[in-house]
């Protein structure tokens, strides 16, 4: 039993005089609730100290942490009324100072967290107010790109770091931004109507580039179909003539062989006649079958004629000539 209770008792006196620091976390080692540049233990591992209440240590954890704001109603700078969340990220960067600003406020570490907050929470709602140096139409702007979103958030982390507490506190911010943004009932609608005049705007530019464009391609299309018009008058013209000139040729032709015009009348009423598909049986007396009577082929013959209708012939045979 003796035994047992040195060791137990060896186990309680190792567990007050040690403390395990993560690789992510920095401690600060007060004695009597005093703290130094030497009281920050950094490398992690197991680290030794005096029990309580000789010696005191705080773990911080050096990682980032997120802060939100509550919704809070801005003006901008052309007296428009906006309801804003914000956040930023936020780390212990130097656990001294960090424990001297708010050690006080109780032994465990969650106690400094909370503390923490609530200065850097005043401290960027302060910040807040540079949304009152932009108009709306800078914050929320319809053409891509030209939002000044980003400067906003820029000029209120560069606000909170030139007000110099959170560098006395042993805190560093990251980033700020702002996660909400909520447009009262006028606001928004003042935002749609100068939304939809800017759209308004912009369609009847679009339509006014169409119809202009339009009009470009009607002149050329009109210019083209003229040109093309022309060409065609000038050749219909010029085969008109050209056909009314071998026309006249023929006609003078025909009016110097009656027999020949004849005999061409007869063909074209024959080329009618049996255009189609149609078995006749007609007499050679019928007019226009005169050129199929023997008696009339033989005659053509004799008088050394093709079966034109009376052209001259180079050389007809006929059934005298023999072989």
């Amino acid at each position: 039993m003796v035994g047992l209770g040195a060791v137990i008792f060896i186990g309680f006196l190792f567990f007050a005089c040690t403390e395990t620091v993560r690789f992510t976390e920095s401690a600060v080692v007060a004695t009597f609730g005093q703290a130094d540049e030497d009281s920050v233990r950094s490398e992690p591992g197991l680290m030794w100290r005096w029990p309580k209440p000789i010696q005191s240590v705080a773990v911080y954890d050096t990682r980032a942490r997120m802060l939100e704001t509550q919704s809070e109603t801005q003006q901008t700078s052309d007296n428009r009324q906006l309801v804003v969340r914000s956040f930023l990220t936020w780390r212990v960067s130097d656990p001294l100072k960090f424990f001297q600003s708010f050690g006080s406020e109780g032994a465990a570490e969650e106690t400094h967290y909370r503390a923490a907050e609530q200065a850097i929470n005043a401290q960027l709602r302060s910040a807040m107010s540079e949304l009152s140096r932009y108009r709306m139409d800078e914050l929320f702007s319809p053409q891509r790109g030209a939002s000044r979103l980003g400067d906003l958030e820029q000029g209120i982390k560069a606000r909170i770091i030139a007000d110099g507490q959170v560098d006395q506190w042993g805190i560093q911010v990251g980033l700020v931004g702002i996660n909400r943004v909520v447009l009262p009932e006028e606001t928004t609608r003042d935002v749609l109507g100068r939304m939809k005049a800017a759209q308004q705007a912009l369609a009847t530019e679009t339509i006014t580039k169409g119809e202009s464009e339009a009009l470009k391609v009607k002149d050329i299309s009109d210019s083209e179909a003229e040109r093309i018009l022309s060409f065609a008058r000038a050749r219909a013209a010029e085969i008109k003539n050209r056909g009314d000139m071998e026309a006249a040729v023929i006609a003078q032709r025909l009016e110097s062989d009656p027999e020949l015009a004849i005999f061409i009348e007869n063909l074209r009423m024959l080329r009618n006649l049996i255009a189609g598909k149609t078995t006749l049986i007609i007499p050679t007396s019928t007019p226009g079958m005169g050129v199929f009577d023997p008696d009339r082929m033989q005659e053509l013959q004799q008088q050394g004629l093709q079966g034109t209708g009376g052209m001259p012939s180079a050389n007809v045979p006929t059934e005298e000539d023999g072989e």
